[in-house]
């Protein structure tokens, strides 16, 4: 049985470091998802810290909490500092693949 998704991100801010400064996302609130939601890195990072499975993806137009989902955001340890990544991610900075700007 897969692991039932705590939120979905939508879209993604970067400081020039290259680290996450917000993030666009729908949680679950229940059986159903919220609006979408604004969170700065230190939410998203505890949330994260707290094994929230967050995943990035779309919401389906007309379809309500219906989502096309993408890969699922894990933390990577790298020269003392922790990152936010899909995948395998890059190396010294935060990387959302295929996740939006805005």
């Amino acid at each position: 049985m897969a692991k039932k998704i705590d939120g979905v991100i939508e879209a993604v801010q970067y400081s020039h470091q290259g680290l996450i400064t917000r993030v666009r996302m729908y949680e679950r609130r229940g059986p159903a998802f919220s609006d979408h939601i604004l969170l700065d890195r230190s939410q998203l990072l505890q949330r994260l810290k707290d094994h929230k499975n967050i995943v990035t993806g779309q919401r389906q137009p007309a379809l309500g909490g219906t989502f096309t989902t993408g890969p699922a955001l894990t933390l990577i340890e790298s020269h003392g500092s922790t990152f936010i990544v899909t995948g395998s991610g890059a190396q010294n900075r935060d990387h959302l693949d295929q996740v939006p700007l805005f």
